[in-house]
C-alpha cells in the first residue's frame, strides 16, 4: 500500500521506521514545522523530518492543516492510508482523502485518557496496567471506532521516561499490524464505550506543582508521570526544584512540607505518608542523587 505518514516526535519514530522497513511505500511524512531553538537560534527539524531526511522521503510541512495548497498535495500522492501517530488534530477534509481512511496510535487503552497527554496521565493516577490502541479517524478527537489493541504492565519502577519509550515500541508493532490488516481486509472494527472515557489533558505548570498536602502515594505518582519531563516540582528559597524519583515512607511523624535531612538523604512530609527524595534538581544546576545534592545544600538552616 502506499502510505503517508504523519507525526513529529521521538514517538512516532519507531513506527515510520517499521512501516519504511516493510513491503508498503512511504509516499511521503507530513511533520511540524523546523523550529529555532537555543541561544544561537539553530534551527531544528522534528525527529520525524530528520528520518525522511535519512531515507530520502519527502516531507510536508504545513503551518495550516486546512491550507488548500498542502491539501492538494495529499490528493496528488493518492496515498491508500494516512497513519497518524502523535501528531496534531486532522481536519475531516484531510482524513478522508484517502480511499482506506486514516487512523491513529493512541498511548493509551482507549477510551481511557483520551487527550493530549495519555501516559502521564496513566502514571499521575496510579495506574497498574496501559498500553495503545489504533483506531479510524472520525471528527471527535480519540472517539474513533478501535482496530487494535495491546496492554502492557506498568512497573514500579516505571516513569513517563521508560513508559514513553516501552509505548513507542509497543506501537510500531501495533502501527505495523494494523496496516497489514487494513491491507487484507481483515478486521473488524469496535465501538468506544463513551461511558468509560477518562480525559488526559495538556500537561501545564500548575499541575507540575507539588501540594505537600495530598498523600506520599499522590505525590509519588505526579512525580512519576512527570520525570524526566517537565518534572514535579516545589519551591524553597525563592528557587525552583524538581523531583525525579522518590520512595513512599509510611508511618513517617512528619508534617506536610517539613523536612527531615541527614547528611545523605531527606524526607518530605506529606497529607499521609512521607516520600524520601532520590533524585533532584536544583534551579539552573544539573540533575543529581540526593547524596551528591546534599553535598552542597541544606533544607535545614
Amino acid at each position: 500500500m502506499k502510505i503517508i505518514f504523519m507525526g513529529t516526535p521521538d514517538f512516532a519514530v519507531p513506527a515510520l521506521s517499521a512501516l519504511y522497513e516493510s513491503n508498503h511505500s512511504i509516499s511521503a511524512v507530513v511533520t511540524g514545522p523546523d523550529k529555532e531553538r537555543g541561544r544561537g537560534q539553530k534551527v531544528t527539524y522534528t525527529p520525524i523530518k530528520e528520518f525522511a531526511i535519512k531515507n530520502n522521503i519527502p516531507v510536508l510541512q504545513p503551518e495550516k492543516l486546512k491550507d488548500q495548497s498542502f491539501i492538494g498535495q495529499l490528493k496528488n500522492y493518492n496515498a491508500d492510508l494516512f497513519v497518524v501517530v502523535a501528531f496534531r488534530i486532522l481536519p475531516e477534509e484531510v482524513f478522508t482523502i484517502p480511499f482506506k481512511g486514516s487512523f491513529n496510535l493512541h498511548g493509551s487503552l482507549l477510551p481511557k485518557y483520551r487527550g493530549a497527554a495519555p501516559i502521564q496521565w496513566a502514571l499521575i493516577k496510579g495506574e497498574r496496567e496501559t498500553g495503545v490502541t489504533t483506531f479510524m479517524l472520525e471528527s471527535k478527537v480519540d472517539t474513533g471506532n478501535i482496530i487494535l489493541q495491546k496492554k502492557i504492565n506498568i512497573s514500579d519502577e516505571d516513569d513517563f521516561g521508560s513508559l514513553h519509550d516501552k509505548l513507542s515500541i509497543l506501537g510500531a508493532n501495533v502501527v505495523l499490524k494494523t496496516v497489514e490488516l487494513i491491507d487484507k481486509r481483515n478486521f473488524e472494527l469496535k465501538k468506544q464505550d463513551n461511558s468509560l472515557a477518562s480525559p488526559a489533558p495538556k500537561i501545564t505548570k500548575e499541575l507540575c506543582k507539588i501540594d505537600w498536602n495530598k498523600s506520599a502515594e499522590e505525590i509519588h505518582n505526579l512525580i512519576r508521570g512527570l520525570s524526566p519531563y517537565p518534572g514535579a516540582y516545589f519551591t524553597f528559597s525563592n528557587k525552583i526544584i524538581k523531583i525525579y524519583k522518590t520512595r513512599i515512607i509510611e508511618n513517617e511523624d512528619i508534617k506536610p512540607g517539613e523536612m527531615k535531612q541527614t547528611k545523605s538523604s531527606l524526607k518530605i512530609g506529606c497529607g499521609k505518608n512521607s516520600l524520601e527524595i532520590l533524585e533532584l534538581q536544583l534551579e539552573g544546576k544539573k540533575r543529581l542523587k540526593i547524596e551528591e545534592f546534599l553535598r552542597g545544600f541544606s533544607f535545614v538552616s
